[in-house]
């Protein structure tokens, strides 16, 4: 049993706790009901909630969410416009984000699939030094793709 004050009151039964609590006029609240015994506290039931969610809310706030960035390419990219994708994909991991390389295949590129794998590669080794490949090369349906993370 803690006080509204903060002190301790020490063990006692819930009768002679909620009588404590309806003398001073506030609510006797658990804060660790799993403790053996359990602990309970004198206080403003409305003030302790209102202080929870401000809580949860500040933890909330120091949460980083990391995103998933796409990048597409056709396998038939050109080595400037390669270096541009290369790029983009920095700037996301460099944010934080993690990014999802996806080569996209039509018609019949779809013949010389295992072709262009050596795109994917090269996209990764040319990011080798800010970013590990998280999920390798493969191929779903008529897409291939990878997926990278910054380095910790």
């Amino acid at each position: 049993m803690v006080g509204e004050d903060g002190s301790q009151l020490g063990i006692m039964s819930s009768r002679d706790a909620l009588k404590l609590a309806r003398e001073a006029e506030l609510d006797l609240v658990k804060i660790a009901p799993t403790a053996k015994p359990p602990v309970c506290k004198i206080i403003d039931y409305g003030k302790f909630r209102y202080e929870q969610a401000r809580k949860e809310k500040e933890a909330k706030k120091k949460q980083k969410v990391i995103e998933l960035k796409e990048i597409r390419m056709t396998p038939n990219i050109e080595e400037n416009d390669l270096n541009t994708k290369i790029s983009a994909a920095r700037k996301f991991l460099e944010k934080g984000n993690k990014v999802k390389v996806t080569l996209r295949f039509r018609g019949r590129e779809m013949a010389h699939m295992n072709a262009s794998k050596h795109i994917l590669d090269d996209f990764a080794a040319a990011l080798s030094e800010l970013a590990v490949v998280e999920k390798p090369a493969k191929v779903e349906g008529r897409n291939m793709s990878m997926v990278l993370s910054e380095k910790r």
